[in-house]
């Protein structure tokens, strides 16, 4: 259990060890977090310096701990949070010193406001700050600071420091977030010309349940990354809401929404491979397709992969042969087209999987030509 121990804690280190690296030598998301760290530090010690050193006002921790945790990772939510802390800390501080002046004892107090703050703390609309409604009514009522004079200065330092934690974020190196819309966007595209590459392959050379299901399964992966895509660029078009660093830093733009039409692809994707693996297994749910319809199939996928590889290319270096991924896109065509011939003829193996084939990979190349064409018709004008 020692050498187990001792083995968890060495790992931990160098991976500590090369997060700070990295931090340091490339920029990315570790240096992105030393930033912000630094950046709230930095506002929690001017609002210290202005509240406690030159005010020496007697609430001054209030104010660095509101810009402190004001310093989020985008101005947006900064300014939203900010509004949102404001509004339950001074709810909290008026329900609390309200049940004070009514039971002039503490324990009755808190009986009193911390069921009605604890509510509020939980409704949806102040989100994660909904908390510090209760958190300000237990400062009111165990240090008994519920004077008038004690609240205005509770509330005037709460809004200093959330002003100074809104203006460190805005103003030093704003965060602007589109690496990781970039990286997921040709991350896609990359995973699934591989998978659909891979599953050609397989065909060709004969498969069995378990490479079905281990291919099912990496569709079900890729369906996962689209995910991540689409919350990553939720995360990047909040970043630039209400930011000056969109002038400021001209940081690379996002790549072009097609986020939606890549959750399809990857929902086809799954289909298909999903049909595969239910008839490879030992008790079939439906008849395998015939060899002819596999051997298009192939053809299919091989071809729409190599569509799928020349977005990635396009996204990652700017650079795409759309002449070959045009091409490709004609022959994922034709090999679909066999498939529909083979469907009409029940002399030529029509079954029920290969109808549901058929339905899949037509929806699959549909959505790619939705997504290559534009690109296609440039090179073609070209």
């Amino acid at each position: 259990m020692r050498r187990v121990s001792h083995r968890t804690i060495a790992a931990e280190a160098r991976s500590v060890g090369r997060a700070a690296r990295r931090a340091v030598t490339v920029a990315g998301p570790e240096r992105a977090a030393v930033v912000q760290a630094l950046k709230a530090a930095g506002a929690a010690l001017v609002a210290w310096a202005i509240a406690g050193w030159w005010w020496n006002a007697p609430m001054a921790l209030l104010a660095p701990w509101t810009a402190l945790v004001l310093v989020q990772s985008t101005v947006y939510r900064s300014v939203r949070s900010a509004v949102q802390q404001f509004v339950v800390v001074a709810a909290g501080t008026f329900v609390a010193a309200a049940a004070a002046a009514v039971t002039r004892d503490v324990m009755a107090s808190m009986a009193i406001a911390l069921p009605v703050t604890v509510l509020l703390g939980i409704w949806s609309r102040f989100g994660d700050q909904g908390w510090y409604a209760p958190t300000a009514a237990l400062f009111v009522l165990t240090y008994g600071s519920y004077a008038p004079a004690e609240i205005g200065h509770r509330l005037l330092e709460t809004l200093l420091g959330a002003v100074i934690g809104v203006l460190v974020n805005a103003f030093v190196l704003p965060p602007v977030h589109t690496d990781d819309v970039r990286r997921l966007r040709t991350r896609v595209p990359t995973e699934g010309a591989e998978l659909l590459g891979d599953v050609a392959d397989g065909i060709e050379r004969g498969y069995e349940a378990a490479d079905a299901e281990e291919w099912h399964a990496r569709a079900l992966r890729l369906g996962a990354t689209v995910a991540e895509l689409r919350a990553a660029r939720r995360h990047s078009d909040e970043s630039r809401r209400l930011n000056p660093g969109r002038r400021m830093r001209r940081p690379a733009p996002a790549p072009p929404p097609g986020d939606l039409a890549w959750s399809r692809v990857a929902d086809h994707v799954a289909a298909t491979l999903r049909l595969l693996a239910e008839t490879a297994r030992e008790t079939p749910r439906f008849r395998a397709p015939a060899e002819e319809a596999l051997s298009a199939l192939a053809v299919l996928l091989r071809s729409a992969g190599q569509v799928c590889a020349a977005d990635a290319d396009r996204f990652a270096t700017g650079d795409a042969d759309e002449e070959r991924a045009g091409r490709a896109l004609g022959e994922a065509r034709a090999a679909g087209d066999r498939l529909a011939e083979l469907l009409g003829d029940p002399r030529r193996g029509a079954s029920a999987s290969l109808g549901e084939l058929t339905a899949a990979t037509t929806r699959l190349l549909d959505d790619l030509e939705a997504i290559a064409a534009p690109n296609l018709s440039r090179a073609t004008a070209g």
